[in-house]
């Protein structure tokens, strides 16, 4: 295998939408030689495998045995494997003032799972004043003083995560996103992930924006690029943009946001840092930051 792609997720990022339209896919990113193995075939063998491990370089006839079970197309030199707990469960993503404490210990043993090929990383960041409120909704999740201990919101920086990510893996390539970016730049993102020609014409490109817009809106859009097919990304963004603006369900541009001693002043107060963190994060040597 010539080249992996780790996507990360993040938690409360990506909800799967992403291998899922790879996996949409599939035939078309084969012909591309890139491979789109389902999860259930290497999460819990890549979880196993980073235990036994335990950071050590993978001995070939491991890595050849992994790469057997995973990858069933004979001419691929590309492979992309996701999970939004690579890194850690949702209980982890918080500890020690920071976000995900483990990141700069862990995320170089993935690349260590396959020494004879190349990795690539990729997550997307989002702005904690929804994210927090999200990770404490899921099942199971524990209540928000356990998850903020000894941990204060107003300090966690995402700069921060993914400068020692970067550092941890200065020579592994590194692309970084918003998610509340991600339907405008959607087909940008699936091709940084894949590497698929420019050629390659993939479809489902509007799962993402199923999420966010009316039905009528979602086809009047889809008519629109049909009948006049964007020039570039950038077009496809202008367009997208003005009918997110016409027909976004307001519901799904909202979350509720119900975490004890939060006021407006809280929720601003962390917008205001994500957006430090974002001017940091697209001024980073040696990071792709996608926006817009």
């Amino acid at each position: 295998m010539g080249r992996i792609a780790f996507h990360f997720g993040l938690h409360c990022t990506d909800e799967d939408s992403l291998i899922r339209c790879l996996l949409k896919n599939r035939d078309a990113l084969a012909r591309d030689a890139i491979a789109v193995p389902g999860p259930g075939r290497y999460r819990p063998l890549i979880r196993k495998a980073l235990e036994s491990l335990q950071g050590a370089p993978a001995p070939p006839e491991m890595e050849q045995e992994m790469l057997a079970s995973i990858v069933d197309q004979d001419n691929a030199t590309r492979m992309v494997l996701s999970s939004e707990s690579f890194l850690c469960p949702p209980q982890g993503a918080l500890g020690r003032g920071m976000l995900y404490p483990m990141a700069e210990e862990k995320t170089p043993w993935f690349d260590r799972l396959f020494p004879g090929s190349q990795s690539a990383y990729f997550f997307a960041i989002r702005n904690l004043a929804s994210m927090l409120p999200m990770l404490l909704a899921r099942p199971n999740a524990p209540s928000y003083s356990a998850l903020v201990t000894e941990t204060d919101p107003l300090r966690l920086s995402w700069a921060d995560l993914v400068r020692r990510v970067r550092d941890a893996n200065p020579e592994i390539p590194l692309t970084v996103w918003c998610d509340e970016d991600t339907p405008l730049i959607w087909p940008e993102v699936l091709r940084r992930v894949s590497d698929h020609s420019r050629e390659t014409r993939l479809e489902h490109l509007d799962d993402r924006l199923s999420t966010l817009m009316s039905a009528d809106g979602l086809r009047q859009l889809s008519a629109h690029l049909e009948a006049h097919p964007p020039a570039d990304e950038a077009a496809r963004r202008e367009a997208v943009s003005a009918f997110l603006e016409r027909f976004a369900r307001a519901e799904a541009l909202q979350v509720e946001v119900d975490v004890p001693g939060w006021d407006e002043s809280h929720i601003a107060a962390l917008t205001e840092r994500y957006e430090a963190d974002i001017a940091q994060i697209a001024a980073l040597d040696g990071v792709t930051f996608i926006r817009p």
